[in-house]
């Protein structure tokens, strides 16, 4: 009796996996917006590419938990960042500067979602720390890397933004 339960109940797994890939998750581009593109030489081209590929990721795996994104294309512009510490790149430019300098970070995005039936809408959001106090214990990015998260979430959740 066991067993039967047992495959009844994987049998139910694997069709509830067969009727969730059926449907493709979100198409996710982002861009660089002129201000950000102004500075990636001072920040290191492979900070912000591995930036954009941060938030690319963050909004795919909020995606992947909302049905009114699948086979969504989600074009982005990341208009801007600002690290909480300098970047490798700022260091090696600046011998003054020390990875113990910290400051407040945060992000800026902009662009569109496109939804299956081919409505469009645009979606903007920032997010820039205003206490320093939070800054100290923190990472290079981590005020944007938060505000991917919150931008995600909440186009995830079909918040206005």
């Amino acid at each position: 009796m066991r067993f039967v339960i047992l495959a009844a109940a994987a049998a139910l797994g694997v069709g509830a996996m067969t009727g969730s890939a059926l449907a493709a998750g979100p198409e996710v581009t982002v861009v660089y917006g002129p201000d950000l593109g102004k500075k990636i030489e001072q920040y290191g081209a492979r900070e912000v590419d591995r930036l954009a590929e941060d938030l690319r990721k963050s909004v795919l795996k909020a995606a992947a938990g909302s049905p009114a994104l699948d086979d969504a294309r989600i074009e982005l512009v990341l208009e801007d960042v600002v690290p909480n510490r300098p970047t490798m790149q700022q260091m090696s430019d600046k011998p003054g500067l020390s990875y113990s300098s910290f400051g407040v970070g945060g992000a800026a995005i902009s662009g569109r979602l496109i939804t299956a039936d081919g409505a469009s809408r645009p979606v903007r959001y920032s997010w820039y720390e205003t206490d320093i106090r939070w800054a100290r214990a923190s990472s290079t990015w981590n005020d944007a890397e938060l505000t991917f998260d919150r931008f995600a979430q909440s186009l995830a959740r079909g918040k206005d933004l």
